[in-house]
């Protein structure tokens, strides 16, 4: 008997299909010139699937909806059934690529928040695609304290109901701990009383937004 020691270099490739719900702007026809900011959410487990109304009255884009004045193109990308956003990140890369080049989105601010399952999708984009967002804002979610270096470079606030009783608030505050620990530029908000769902709170909150332009990505990270 024999043991061999080998590694395999290939190329795959992959098909992409993914839906997704996108608001634009009302001043987005009529300022033709102007590249637009663009907020990618990413939601919850019970939206999960391939029916796009499904996401309709729901967390950001129906907030946007609601504001007579937004300032951003928010894309909804949807997780599809039995899946998680960790598995679909070739999926909501693509998109993003998709928009850059077919609608008016400035590449320096493209920003990425998500709630619940979406939250720890949030955190996990970032910490595999730093490079590509400006600034992100997890809802209620989780991660993985040990990759917090990975993620000490992008702005990040995170949210939280300090009773949360599906998502425990620890879910955050351990992901700031480690960020704290490594010099990452890490805000949280925790809100006393509220249990899992703050997309209400958060997301009507204008200083979000006032945070988010505050942020552009470097067209080189290492300048």
């Amino acid at each position: 008997m024999a043991l061999y020691k080998q590694r395999l270099q290939t190329e795959i490739r992959k098909s992409i299909s993914i839906g997704y719900q996108l608001f634009l702007p009302s001043a987005y026809d009529e300022q033709e010139e102007k590249d637009w900011p663009l907020i990618v959410f990413l939601h919850g487990i019970n939206r999960r699937g391939d029916d796009l109304s499904a996401l309709d009255g729901y967390g950001l884009p129906a907030i946007a909806e609601s504001r007579g004045i937004f300032k951003f193109v928010v894309a909804a990308p949807q997780c599809g059934a039995h899946s998680f956003w960790p598995i679909e990140r070739d999926g909501v890369m693509a998109m993003i690529d998709h928009l850059v080049a077919n609608c008016r989105i400035d590449e320096r601010r493209i920003y990425l928040t998500g709630f619940s399952m979406g939250g720890n999708g949030a955190w996990d984009l970032a910490a595999r695609y730093p490079e590509r967002f400006a600034a992100v804002a997890p809802l209620s979610g989780w991660y993985q304290p040990e990759a917090a270096a990975l993620l000490k470079d992008v702005p990040i606030w995170a949210f939280h109901g300090e009773d949360d009783d599906v998502v425990p608030v620890s879910g955050s505050r351990d992901m700031v701990q480690a960020l704290q620990a490594v010099g990452g530029n890490i805000a949280f908000t925790g809100y006393p009383g509220l249990k899992h769902s703050i997309m209400s709170e958060t997301y009507r909150n204008t200083e979000l937004y006032r945070w988010f332009l505050q942020h552009e990505r470097r067209e080189n990270p290492a300048d």
